[in-house]
């Protein structure tokens, strides 16, 4: 099976390697910058390179990944499945609401595969507090706080709601089959007029979950935590922790009956903590063989095109939001 990867920038070089590794895959690399596709060519010289993407128009070629700006997205993605190839697209989908359901639509049409790169996912880590959430050994979820912050990259084609808060937003949707019913965000241009770097997102959910995500290319280090409490048990999911991802707290507050006169009592627990075992395995390697499989058994990703469009609808009022709060 012969893939096309376009754009070989920051993302593009690691979705082409992973590629690269599945058995019976041959991918063809594209870049407008040729000086780019020499630095990625010396590193993985069993591809084919070129400047152009005409290789679209390549029956050869089965399938297309795209890596490129997130504003070329739609037209890329669109061309694609015009002419019959199935896409894998990184996120977001696309920079709105309307383009994503036109893509999503025009996939449904064509019985074409569609993927977008909601990376956690497959995230080991994270499937794990999926299973351990799905037990109910949680008990009900109260609220979820999420920290996504680092010194840069700042982006010059979206602002750090459509960079950084998919990947929050993927794992809370993976989490709680569920919907956002009002989002709101504050944010900041500190360094680029127009071009939010911080931002503070609170989200309510229709099962009455809240959600309240930071994600900041102005930090002074790199954070990644995931903070989930529930009424039996707490979870701590730190992505930077080398050794133990995930940790969870037998710890609570119950209430106990009232007394006199109407009083009630509080007891609070702090238990045990466990660090389940977490497997090792790349979650990029684990994404790009499953968009392989869904190619050769035709069956829908885990990560199609109807949960990217629930994605990008929440981005968008994210978005929404802080240009109302921001006074346009």
């Amino acid at each position: 099976m012969k893939i096309g990867v376009i754009g070989l920038g920051y993302w593009g070089p690691n979705l082409l390697r992973n590629l690269l590794h599945i058995p019976g895959i041959e991918v063809i690399g594209c870049d407008e910058d040729r000086k780019r596709i020499d630095i990625i060519k010396r590193n993985f010289p069993n591809a084919e390179y070129t400047t152009s993407c005409d290789f679209i128009d390549d029956p050869d070629v089965r399938a297309i990944v795209i890596a490129t700006p997130v504003k070329s997205h739609y037209e890329l993605a669109k061309l694609a499945l015009e002419k019959d190839k199935d896409v894998f697209v990184e996120k977001p989908l696309t920079v709105s609401y309307r383009e994503a359901e036109d893509i999503v639509n025009l996939a449904e049409e064509n019985n074409k595969i569609l993927m977008v790169g909601h990376t956690f996912m497959f995230n080991p880590a994270v499937l794990k507090i999926k299973e351990i959430i799905e037990s109910g050994e949680v008990g009900e979820i109260y609220y979820i706080t999420s920290t996504r912050v680092n010194l840069g990259i700042h982006r010059k084609d979206a602002n750090v709601i459509w960079d950084l808060a998919p990947h929050d937003f993927s794992i809370i949707f993976l989490w709680m089959d569920t919907e956002p019913k009002y989002v709101s965000a504050v944010g900041k241009d500190a360094v680029l007029d127009g071009l939010a770097d911080v931002a503070f997102i609170h989200t309510i959910f229709d099962n009455g979950v809240i959600a309240d995500i930071q994600v900041g290319w102005l930090a002074p280090s790199k954070i990644r935590r995931t903070i989930v409490v529930g009424s039996k048990k707490m979870i701590v999911y730190d992505e930077t922790n080398p050794q133990e991802k995930v940790k969870i707290y037998d710890s609570g507050v119950q209430l106990k009956e009232p007394y006199d006169y109407g009083e009630f009592l509080l007891t609070y627990r702090t238990g045990d903590i466990h660090a389940p075992k977490i497997e090792g395995t790349e979650p990029l390697k684990l994404e790009m063989e499953h968009f392989v499989e869904c190619i050769k058994k035709r069956k829908n990703p885990i990560s199609d095109g109807k949960f990217a469009l629930k994605i990008v609808k929440t981005l968008q009022m994210a978005n929404e939001s802080l240009k109302k709060n921001n006074g346009g």
